[in-house]
């Protein structure tokens, strides 16, 4: 029969090398594993639609619409991630050392990719808003397909070099069973802090400021010539008119993302081991983050409301769905 202190070890076969449980009032574990299950949930679901929208529909193939399928294919392993989360509520990694050191790094990785897509989302709007002369010659499909799968081979590459004493001897840095932890020095973890965050976020403001100061020059430029501009220039203007509000859609992406991420990489260099307690808000809305990217497509995009319907009732089953003109 275990004893009290037994029951407060992760391995109580182990209690001479077993860490020592998280103990939280059972109500408390009780909503923190809801709450993680159902952003999970959420989270993977309503990602798996924005991906199977730009997959499926021809007329979504957009560069735009391309940096937008690989935020959701980060966000959609985000939704898998908060799983691993739920092991770790009660303070035990129950799952091997391999397995904590592969989850670290793909949660390292998944993380810079979310930041760098949003460095190209902002280059993308910046070309398209201040330069739109250039923007079909220079911004294609194939061009945003290429930086993406550059960016994500780059980030992988990158954060397997940088954890590779992790990954070459696993547990190596754990200091009882039932811990997973990985280790950075001081100088790697400053480098990979500016690099992957605050480097990013500055290019990010920076471009943004310039382009929600031009989109409010054309947005008052338009306002003062709409009652005298013949057709053709009519056509210029309600192009106009979409380019700024998708600028201003994705600009709230932009701030919903850093609203939700700076408060946790601000603690996490703020506090001694670098680490964030799962049950805190900081952790939860760092996560839920990625649950709240489709929310605002499904709030500004017609294009998102109305793939989403087709796919839920099962429409795109049928012969040359791809083709549905959905913009």
């Amino acid at each position: 029969m275990k004893t009290v202190e037994d029951a407060e070890l992760c391995f109580p076969l182990l209690p001479n090398s077993s860490c020592r449980k998280t103990m939280l009032p059972s109500s408390v574990s009780l909503v923190i594993h809801l709450t993680f299950s159902s952003i999970s949930l959420l989270t993977v679901f309503l990602n798996l639609l924005v991906i199977i929208s730009i997959c499926h529909f021809k007329k979504l193939h957009s560069p735009t619409n391309i940096l937008l399928l690989s935020l959701a294919v980060s966000d959609c392993m985000v939704g898998f991630l908060i799983l691993f989360q739920i092991v770790l509520i009660d303070g035990c990694w129950y799952l091997g050392d391999i397995i904590c050191v592969l989850y670290v790094n793909l949660d390292y990785v998944i993380t810079s990719v979310s930041t760098g897509t949003m460095v190209l989302i902002s280059v993308d709007r910046y070309i398209a808003i201040c330069y739109p002369l250039y923007y079909s010659s220079k911004v294609t499909a194939e061009r945003a397909k290429m930086c993406v799968s550059v960016f994500w081979m780059c980030s992988i590459l990158y954060h397997c070099v940088l954890l590779r004493d992790n990954l070459q001897h696993p547990g190596r840095y754990n200091s009882c069973s039932g811990e997973c932890l990985v280790f950075l020095d001081y100088i790697e973890g400053v480098f990979d802090l500016l690099s992957c965050f605050i480097f990013p976020v500055t290019i990010i403001s920076i471009l943004y400021m310039r382009v929600f100061i031009v989109v409010v020059s054309q947005a008052q430029a338009m306002q003062s010539h709409v009652a005298a501009i013949s057709f053709q220039d009519s056509v210029k203007v309600t192009a106009k008119k979409s380019e700024i509000k998708a600028a201003l859609t994705l600009g709230v992406v932009l701030v919903v993302f850093l609203i939700c991420t700076c408060p946790y990489f601000c603690i996490t260099q703020i506090t001694e081991n670098a680490a964030v307690s799962t049950s805190s808000v900081t952790f939860i809305l760092f996560y839920f983050n990625s649950t709240l990217n489709p929310l605002i497509y499904a709030i500004f995009y017609p294009w998102f409301r109305k793939a989403v319907k087709l796919i839920l009732t099962l429409q795109i089953l049928k012969p040359d769905s791809c083709n549905t003109i959905i913009v």
